[in-house]
């Protein structure tokens, strides 16, 4: 019986890479994506937005924006599947910074935490009042066939709360025609 023992001396340190490690962690990284991303950006995104000439805004952190829209003729909302669009007869829906969807009781209150916040961080209601850059404004985002008493609604209860300027979000015009 024979044993090698490695005493040859032709022995050079290994200079390939095992690509199996990484090639399980890409492909594990790959499949979180898959399932993560459609789950993070969940905006409604089947809204019909006014087109009108408008300006560029200087938008800041601290706004607020809303979306504005109804139920279609089925009874969904936004972001469920199937749905087919605002009805001018639907229920009104709210949707918290364009994801959540809110009540009018949990807009008061969500909207409220989000501006005592801000004003505690600025060093108080005297604070913020002599620097008005930084007072927070809410954007609305309506759909076209959103009823006016929806967004009257919303424009209520955020002013209730103490936001002091409201503004619409729309599509600008196409310059190409």
């Amino acid at each position: 019986m024979a044993m090698s023992v490695g005493g040859g001396g032709d022995e050079k340190p290994m200079s390939d890479i095992n690509t199996t490690p990484l090639v399980d962690v890409m492909l594990v990284l790959l499949i979180i994506f898959l399932i993560a991303v459609p789950i993070a950006i969940q905006t409604i995104q089947k809204l019909k937005i006014p087109i009108f000439p408008s300006t560029e805004s200087k938008d800041k952190v601290e706004n607020l924006l809303l979306t504005v829209s109804t139920t279609d003729g089925a009874g969904r909302s936004a972001g469920d599947p199937g749905f087919e669009g605002a009805s001018l007869g639907g229920e009104c829906r709210v949707y918290f910074n364009n994801t959540t969807a809110v009540d009018t009781t949990e807009l008061q209150d969500l909207a409220f935490k989000r501006l005592d916040s801000i004003v505690k961080r600025a060093g108080g209601a005297e604070a913020i009042k002599n620097n008005p850059e930084q007072i927070p404004q809410v954007h609305i985002r309506a759909d076209q066939l959103a009823p006016w008493r929806c967004v009257a609604g919303v424009i209520y209860n955020v002013q209730v709360v103490g936001y002091p300027t409201v503004g619409f979000i729309s599509n600008p015009v196409d310059p190409n025609g």
